[in-house]
């Protein structure tokens, strides 16, 4: 089997994401209260309640989740008894701080070397459901193109996701593999469609999901000699 293109998930693939996520919202707290005291004080679960809100109001936005963040800050600096250009320009502050916070994170030390590996021999690319942005990483360079979910409305595990890496990666289905860690998203989605898929497990979990990966790997150094194997295979 010869592979042309691998594409990549990034949160929980890349780097770990709840340390960083759990930071960034802290710290977005703590601006809110610096920043807006009318909000500051307000309980998180006020912030579930909007989300839910606007999702019901707007479901198109589920798969956009920047724009969902920003919605529902400023609905939530408009019930605080800010007016709409407040809301609005405190809100896209407020957004940016979250942003800003959630790209500092811990790159897994074995991405860049394997990319590195990679990149000389496949075109490479990123499917992720997140809002990180491999050009604020310095990991751009890597990639042939980043397919965001909020870019165009649809996420994993929707076929129509990786179709639209097939496309932009220049490859078909049986000549690209897609990585990651989430057994729905990743690897279903992948395997619908008909790309192969393989599981990023560092923790090494038990597989549960109904259709098994095309292959695990605990550690992302594995990767370059099981794609060698695969090509020696055919």
């Amino acid at each position: 089997m010869t592979i042309e293109l691998i594409t990549f998930d990034l949160d929980d693939t890349l780097w770990d994401t709840a340390p960083v996520i759990a930071s960034a919202e802290a710290i977005l707290r703590q601006w809110l209260t610096d920043n807006a005291p009318n909000l500051g004080s307000v309980p998180v679960e006020h912030l579930f309640t909007i989300r839910e809100q606007v999702l019901r109001e707007e479901p198109g936005l589920k798969h956009r989740i920047s724009a969902l963040r920003r919605r529902v800050l400023f609905r939530a600096l408009q019930d605080a008894g800010y007016d709409q250009w407040q809301a609005s320009e405190l809100a896209d502050e407020a957004f940016e701080t979250f942003l800003h916070a959630r790209h500092q994170l811990q790159i897994f030390p074995e991405v860049q070397p394997t990319l590195e590996i990679l990149a000389n021999h496949f075109a490479l690319g990123v499917v992720t459901n997140g809002n990180a942005d491999v050009r604020r990483l310095g990991l751009a360079d890597y990639f042939k193109f980043a397919l965001c979910a909020e870019d165009i409305g649809i996420a994993k595990p929707d076929a129509r996701l990786f179709h639209e890496a097939l496309q932009r990666g220049g490859a078909t289905a049986q000549t690209a593999v897609h990585i990651g860690d989430h057994p729905g998203d990743d690897i279903a989605g992948a395997q619908q469609a008909g790309l192969r898929a393989i599981w990023f497990n560092p923790a090494g979990k038990t597989w549960d999901a109904e259709h098994a990966p095309d292959a695990e790997i605990r550690s992302l150094t594995e990767l370059p000699g099981l794609l060698a194997g695969w090509h020696r295979q055919h």
